[in-house]
C-alpha cells in the first residue's frame, strides 16, 4: 500500500482542487488582455516554428505522407519564416518522412494503441520501440484514461515509465485527452502524473472523438508543468492540438503559455501546436 500511496501522495503536494469556472474566468482575463499585443507577424512567425505538421487519417497513403514532407522541404530556406518543428504521422510512415524529409525538422509518430490507449502494455512498448527505430525523434502517445479513471496511479505511470524507456533518445510528449476528462481537477491530476511518468511533453487532444484542444485545458495544463518544475527542477513542453486551426486560435494559445509559463517557453523546445491547416493559414496572414 505504501508503493501505491506515492502517486496519491505527491498529488497532495499540488493544489488539484480547481473549479471550471474559475478557470474560465482567469483564461478571459489574460486574453482581454493580453491578446492584442501579440497578434503580430513575428508572433506568427515563432507560431509557424512550433507547429507539429501532422496527417493521421485513416486514408493516409505513402505517396500523401512523401507529398507532406516535401511541402516541409520546400519551405526550407524559402523565406524570412522558420520551418515547423515537426512532421507527425502513424508509425508506419516514420520511414517513409525520414526517406523524403531533407529539411532540418523533426520527426514526430503516434505509438502506443493512438488513439485509444487501449491495448496491451507490451503492445504500446513494441510500438513506441519500432517507431523510435525507424527514425522517430519524438513520441506522442494517450495517457491511460481507463487506469486514471479507475485511480489505479501504479500502474498508469509504470506503463508510461515503461514507454518512456522505449523511446531512448526521443522526447515523449503524453497525451491527456482532456475532452475526455473535462473537469478541471481531472486535467491537473492527470498533468502532474504524466510529468511524474517522465512526460517531455504534456499535450491536450488527440483530435479523435473527443473535444481537442481549450485554452481552459491550456491553463491548466501550463499551471501543472509551472507547479512541478518549481518542485522538481525539470522542466518540461506543452503542446496543444485538436481542431486549432485558424492564426487567432493559436496566438490565444500562445498568449496563455507566454502568461502562464513565461518567455522561456515560448519556442520549440518547450511548446508545439499539433495542426494540418494551421500552417497555411499562418503563412496566408505572415503575407
Amino acid at each position: 500500500m505504501a508503493e501505491i500511496n506515492k502517486y496519491t501522495d505527491t498529488l497532495k503536494k499540488y493544489k488539484t482542487d480547481l473549479k471550471n469556472a474559475d478557470i474560465t474566468d482567469k483564461v478571459n482575463e489574460i486574453i482581454s488582455k493580453k491578446f492584442a499585443q501579440n497578434n503580430n507577424k513575428e508572433v506568427y512567425k515563432r507560431i509557424y516554428s512550433c507547429i507539429d505538421l501532422t496527417s493521421l487519417n485513416t486514408t493516409d497513403t505513402r505517396e500523401d505522407i512523401w507529398k507532406l514532407a516535401e511541402k516541409v522541404n520546400e519551405q526550407d530556406g524559402a523565406s524570412d519564416i522558420p520551418n515547423v518543428a515537426a512532421i507527425c504521422v502513424f508509425p508506419n510512415f516514420v520511414e517513409t518522412v525520414k526517406d523524403a524529409l531533407t529539411a532540418d525538422v523533426k520527426i514526430a509518430s503516434v505509438a502506443g494503441g493512438f488513439p485509444s490507449s487501449q491495448t496491451f502494455t507490451e503492445v504500446k512498448i513494441a510500438e513506441t520501440a519500432l517507431a523510435v527505430a525507424s527514425g522517430a525523434d519524438e513520441i506522442d502517445t494517450v495517457l491511460n484514461l481507463g487506469f486514471y479513471l479507475d485511480e489505479n496511479y501504479e500502474e498508469l505511470a509504470e506503463e508510461l515509465d515503461e514507454i518512456k524507456h522505449a523511446c531512448r533518445d526521443a522526447k515523449l510528449k503524453v497525451i491527456l485527452e482532456t475532452g475526455a476528462l473535462k473537469s478541471a481537477k481531472d486535467i491537473m491530476k492527470a498533468s502532474l502524473l504524466a510529468l511524474y511518468s517522465g512526460a517531455d511533453f504534456i499535450k491536450t487532444s488527440t483530435g479523435k472523438g473527443y473535444e481537442g484542444a481549450t485554452l481552459e485545458a491550456a491553463y491548466i495544463m501550463c499551471t501543472a508543468i509551472k507547479e512541478y518544475e518549481a518542485k522538481t527542477g525539470r522542466k518540461a513542453g506543452f503542446k496543444a492540438s485538436g481542431g486549432i486551426s485558424t492564426t487567432e486560435e493559436a496566438v490565444k494559445y500562445y498568449t496563455i503559455v507566454q502568461e502562464v509559463l513565461g518567455k522561456d517557453y515560448l519556442n520549440n523546445e518547450y511548446f508545439r501546436i499539433g495542426a494540418s491547416r494551421l500552417a497555411d493559414n499562418l503563412l496566408e496572414s505572415i503575407k
